[in-house]
């Protein structure tokens, strides 16, 4: 009898701890608007597919729990399905296109997602240039399982073609692309001098959340801060043991949550971003203030 009260007691506090997190969860609404834009990388310049006119795409940023709808606009000139990397749930008209001048809202229902996920155009030519990242924040009355940052930032290594990828391009093999790209930023390493190269500020002995996407199709990224060395905390939208490493490896579509310390000398330091095979590689810069000093 006496462990049958004690099962009763653990299943009403397990009930009470899901009520109190799910009453503070929020709706959000997104507007995601598929248009043809021009950008000008590597010398030249041709119009991608976009979401919103950004490359790479908006961030949706939520809490566990949250309800999301994401309202898509096909202004472009081909027919795209979206696809929601690592949600727990199904996700009603995932497997559909939306035709040229036509819209479509997903609902999006979180459950126990935490952490990084990421959202891209289901075909491989769309991919290229229409994907963002999918930010989920502890609920509001949650914390983290490890020491709160400072701030977080996220990372999203790409790539880039100077052809133009169409419908023909149903699938990207490894090593075609002219170039990869931190945040849509190619670097310094590419022979162009109007190539814009990522930057981030830190704060000396401020501790930094590390968003990392790998956007790039059918490629593992290798990504590093010179100097500096990363505890990984979670990978696809679920925490994890931390770990150590000097280097971070991501496979196609992976995403890792890791903690960084501005621990170095006042200065600017290289990031990089390269595939594992080795053929080129991007490049950014942490900066750190005089904050701290």
């Amino acid at each position: 009898m006496g462990s049958q009260k004690q099962g009763f007691i653990w299943l009403s506090g397990l009930l009470f701890l899901n009520i109190l997190l799910f009453s503070s969860a929020d709706v959000h609404h997104y507007e995601f608007v598929l248009q043809e834009s021009e950008f000008t990388k590597l010398c030249s310049t041709k119009s991608i597919l976009t979401v919103n006119g950004s490359f790479p795409g908006p961030e949706i940023r939520v809490r566990r729990g949250d309800t999301v709808f994401v309202n898509v606009h096909n202004q472009g000139n081909h027919a795209v399905a979206m696809k929601w990397e690592g949600l727990e749930d199904s996700i009603d008209g995932s497997d559909d296109l939306i035709q040229p001048g036509r819209n479509f809202t997903y609902e999006i229902e979180l459950d126990d997602e935490i952490g990084t996920l990421w959202w891209h155009a289901k075909s491989a030519w769309a991919s290229a240039t229409v994907h963002g990242a999918f930010v989920i924040l502890p609920a509001a009355n949650e914390d983290y399982p490890f020491p709160a940052p400072t701030s977080d930032q996220t990372i999203i290594l790409g790539s880039w073609f100077k052809q133009e990828l169409t419908e023909a391009n149903q699938t990207i093999a490894p090593g075609r692309s002219d170039a990869y790209t931190i945040n849509g930023h190619p670097g310094e390493t590419y022979g162009c001098s109007n190539d814009t190269t990522y930057q981030q500020q830190v704060d000396y002995q401020a501790v930094y959340l590390l968003r990392l996407v790998n956007a790039v199709a059918n490629e593992t990224m290798v990504f590093g801060i010179a100097y500096h060395s990363f505890t990984i905390v979670g990978q696809n939208g679920a925490y994890t043991g931390r770990s150590f490493a000097n280097s971070l490896t991501l496979a196609p579509g992976q995403t890792l949550d890791v903690l960084f310390c501005g621990n170095q000398n006042l200065g600017h330091y290289y990031m990089t971003g390269r595939p594992s095979s080795g053929r080129h590689i991007s490049t950014g810069i942490i900066q750190y203030t005089t904050t701290g000093f």
